[in-house]
């Protein structure tokens, strides 16, 4: 039990301590902050180099936490910038239903 509990922690810390620190730049609020031109600009990213490699998620598939996840891993295979990752998740998270 001792061992299952100290796996755990240690697997939340090395979880919590490889987020990068951009994650937290990358919350609901700054959705909010986006300019119209900077939500379209993130759902044409989205659209064309996403669906280069794979069929195009629907935003509600994800929880906006597993979106960062999901952006962290997929921004650099599309080769985007910090601007443009902003841009692609601001616009995934204001597409949910609410």
């Amino acid at each position: 039990m001792k061992k299952l509990i100290g796996t755990s922690l240690l697997a939340a810390l090395l979880f919590a301590s490889c987020t990068p620190k951009a994650v937290a730049t990358t919350t609901a609020p700054a959705a909010a902050a986006s300019t119209s031109e900077q939500l379209a600009q993130g759902k044409t990213i989205f659209e064309n180099s996403c669906k280069k490699c794979h069929g195009l998620p629907k935003p509600d598939d994800f929880t906006s936490v597993e979106w960062v996840g999901i952006m962290n891993s997929m921004a650099p295979k599309a080769r985007l910038n910090d601007e443009q990752h902003q841009w692609v998740y601001d616009y995934i998270v204001s597409a949910k239903t609410k």
